[in-house]
């Protein structure tokens, strides 16, 4: 696909929301800004922060990634009238590494964000994730139906099992990150999206890793989340009741999250509506206001409300 003056645009937005977003931390926000919490789960102490009043929102994101790259920093929702609720998963970030070094599974996810949940007093919240953080919003919904009022599926990648070809390249990533940190893990990282891309992703790699406190637990985790399983096949979205956006990113720029799951995920859930940026744009999922209205948009559609 040829070069374009927007999606050149496109990249030097996203760069711009994700460095954003990495300047800011925990605790330490502008005026009005959301307020730091820690809540003590199974097995690790979870870091987060929420801000804005109303209908609860949670952000869950992808493994090696942070609470800040599910909607790159954007502070729409919560100005939308949302409370909103972002938290680093366990190992990731500013949360603390797990006891166990192999307590990575969806199942620890699911009981993380539970805890989470509980502590903020929210008896119901919409559920945003993004890769692992889709899958742990399915996981929940199915484990605990009343509790979700509507999901989001960013750029969903769990295509109902584990992706046994794709474990010698995590332990690679592993490896690299265990042994060499943000570096280690670049040298054995090969972005297999369209060459235009290339330096956008390289650039915001290394950025979230490098926002990790504890980076040998991330290379724990990228040994356990591929291996684990959010539900067993696909037919099992179809007992997913929440209202659920999808959105699903073209191949060009980001394969590693395949367009087909989420054009999968759109046929079996039952009350859904797949979203997908144009063609030769950058994925929606790495645009943090667009999807931010894209979320509000859908929400008001749906009539989720408080």
């Amino acid at each position: 696909m040829p070069y374009s003056r927007e999606s050149s645009l496109d990249a030097a937005r996203f760069l711009c929301f994700t460095s954003y977003s990495v300047r800011r931390r925990a605790g330490v926000v502008d005026e009005g800004g959301p307020t730091g919490f820690e809540v003590a789960a199974e097995g690790a102490t979870i870091d987060g922060e929420a801000g804005g009043e109303g209908l609860a929102i949670v952000l869950l994101h992808g493994v090696t990634a942070t609470r800040r790259y599910v909607v790159q920093g954007s502070r729409l929702l919560e100005r939308g009238g949302h409370h909103v609720i972002a938290y680093d998963a366990r190992g990731h970030g500013e949360s603390s590494p797990a006891d166990d070094a192999t307590a990575y599974d969806y199942r620890d996810l699911v009981a993380d964000l539970l805890a989470v949940l509980d502590d903020a007093g929210a008896e119901r919240a919409v559920l945003v994730g993004n890769s692992m953080g889709a899958a742990t919003a399915i996981a929940f919904a199915l484990a605990y139906p009343d509790r979700v009022s509507a999901l989001v599926q960013v750029s969903p990648a769990y295509a109902g099992e584990p992706d046994e070809a794709g474990f010698a390249d995590w332990e690679r990533l592993s490896e690299g990150l265990r042994s060499g940190g943000a570096d280690g893990f670049l040298s054995v990282y090969e972005p297999k999206a369209d060459p235009r891309w290339h330096d956008t992703i390289i650039q915001v790699t290394r950025q979230r890793l490098e926002r990790h406190r504890h980076p040998e637990a991330v290379a724990d985790a990228l040994l356990v989340v591929p291996r684990s399983s959010a539900f067993e096949g696909l037919e099992e979205l179809e007992e997913v009741e929440a209202p659920t956006l999808v959105v699903g990113s073209r191949d060009e720029a980001d394969p590693g999250h395949p367009l087909w799951v989420a054009e999968a995920y759109a046929e079996r859930l039952p009350d859904n509506e797949l979203l997908v940026e144009e063609e030769g744009r950058s994925p929606l999922a790495w645009q943090g206001a667009q999807l931010s209205r894209a979320i509000a948009g859908f929400l008001e559609r749906r009539g989720v409300h408080a």
